[in-house]
């Protein structure tokens, strides 16, 4: 992927995204419209994944297949909202291979506090997709890029539903070798970090625990 960001604007990316921003849509559509958004951005993502060929018969004859090649795929979710989008690209891809990145945002600083960190062996080998549903201020997701990294990642990128002009910048200045792919790039933060027009907190609307 060339691009440093991607916006996904398939109709129906487009479509689910309205209903999920939708402060009237209640939790389990809300996290049933995640997952299945999820599936369709992860067609872009993984657009460039590095393929093969093997012999096979099909009921008429043999040919050559293309199949993935190389290892398998690493998903890293930046808890807890990251698992609304791991849980449907793991529907997509169910041989991915699946990291966890525990991060909070201190509210009064708006800066990324670490507190689990586990991934799969050989990230050097595999292309490692971060994934985290909102891309606002962009110090968790750059803190959870550096982790991945310092676990030996050299092929990574991030997926996110919404992503923030200022989460973006923040990004490039850290990750200019990290692409984004989302679903739409917003207006901009409130004074409290928070996507405009956004959907809310999404992992609040996703476990139901406004």
């Amino acid at each position: 992927m060339q691009d440093h960001l991607t916006v996904v604007d398939h109709p129906l990316v487009q479509h689910k995204l309205t209903l999920m921003r939708d402060k009237s849509t209640p939790t389990a559509v809300f996290r049933q419209l995640l997952r299945e958004i999820s599936q369709l951005l992860a067609y872009e993502v993984t657009r460039e994944l590095e393929m093969s060929v093997r012999t096979i018969e099909t009921p008429l004859q043999e040919m050559e297949a293309p199949v993935l090649a190389g290892r398998k795929l690493a998903l890293i979710s930046i808890l807890r909202a990251g698992n609304g989008l791991l849980d449907g690209m793991l529907e997509l891809i169910p041989s991915a291979r699946v990291g966890f990145v525990g991060l909070y945002r201190d509210e009064k600083t708006l800066k990324p506090v670490q507190y689990y960190f586990k991934v799969p062996d050989q990230l050097e080998r595999r292309l490692s997709i971060v994934v985290d549903p909102m891309l606002a201020t962009g110090n968790s997701s750059a803190a959870a890029v550096d982790l991945v990294k310092q676990a030996g990642a050299k092929d990574i990128r991030f997926l996110c539903l919404l992503a923030a002009p200022e989460g973006v910048a923040r990004m490039k200045e850290a990750h200019p070798d990290v692409p984004i792919v989302t679903a739409s790039l917003d207006d901009r933060l409130n004074d409290i970090g928070y996507i405009l027009p956004g959907l809310g907190d999404a992992g609040d609307r996703m476990f139901g625990t406004k």
